[in-house]
């Protein structure tokens, strides 16, 4: 008996010990807190270091080859799907020595891809896991329909023509996806015929703030994140600027 009571800690001799736990488990939650901004931090260097690359590549190839190095797409691929680069033409022609592992083509999860291909031909990043999860509710939402006369999974009206997908009456219930741009989660909307898109008007909106100009008369406020980031707002609608914040127009 006498050795049980030995073993069991007095309150004056669990102190030290409990104060000892408490600084693990504080180590181990300052740790866990600081993960997921150092991975986004690397993620950010490698997209950075990969599209200096490709912008380099691209930039030498225009000017030796008088065309641009991209995979043909139909009139009807959006902007911001459009001209994906041929990084395998590139290689083979030495002008990378090797796909960066941040391309789909070498497992990554983006696709290189020029915009301003006329005037000012500028390399960006579509991020794919954004692409696969607008797709993945987009089928949710046809199914939906098929399931209910033609009615939509909707939400509440968030713009004129548009409302937000209601996730908890589809098969998407439990999907969710960061922004590339704020890691902030987005919601989905759809408009009156029930294609669904991502809504950017909180990375909009923290775009035009931290650009610090107004906004112009008819301006498409997408081309904010284009100066902002990398990445291109896939799966998007235009937004114009009204009432002192991005309202998504008429899909174009």
């Amino acid at each position: 008996m006498n050795r049980i009571n030995r073993m069991i800690p007095t309150a004056e001799s669990a102190k030290p010990l409990f104060a000892a736990l408490v600084l693990v488990l504080f180590s181990l939650l300052m740790t866990g807190c600081l993960y997921p901004d150092e991975g986004a931090g690397e993620n950010k260097v490698s997209y950075r270091e990969s599209v200096k690359r490709i912008q380099s590549a691209v930039d030498d190839y225009f000017k030796e080859q008088g065309v641009l190095p991209i995979i043909t797409a139909g009139p009807e691929v959006p902007r911001y799907e459009k001209y994906r680069v041929d990084l395998e033409l590139l290689k083979n022609r030495g002008y990378i020595d090797q796909i960066p592992a941040t391309a789909f083509e070498k497992g990554g999860t983006g696709y290189f891809l020029i915009i301003n291909e006329e005037s000012d031909p500028t390399v960006k990043v579509m991020d794919l896991t954004t692409v696969q999860a607008v797709n993945d509710v987009q089928r949710a939402v046809n199914l939906y329909k098929m399931g209910n006369d033609g009615a939509l999974p909707a939400g509440e009206t968030l713009y004129p023509g548009y409302k937000a997908v209601d996730l908890s009456k589809t098969d998407a219930k439990s999907l969710k996806l960061m922004s590339v741009f704020s890691g902030q989660e987005m919601t989905f909307i759809m408009d009156e015929a029930g294609k669904v898109y991502a809504d950017y008007a909180f990375d909009i909106m923290q775009a035009v703030q931290k650009d610090g100009s107004e906004p112009k008369e008819g301006e498409d406020l997408r081309i904010f994140l284009e100066k902002e980031s990398y990445f291109v707002p896939v799966k998007s609608v235009p937004y114009a600027w009204m009432n002192q914040q991005p309202v998504a127009q008429p899909a174009t």
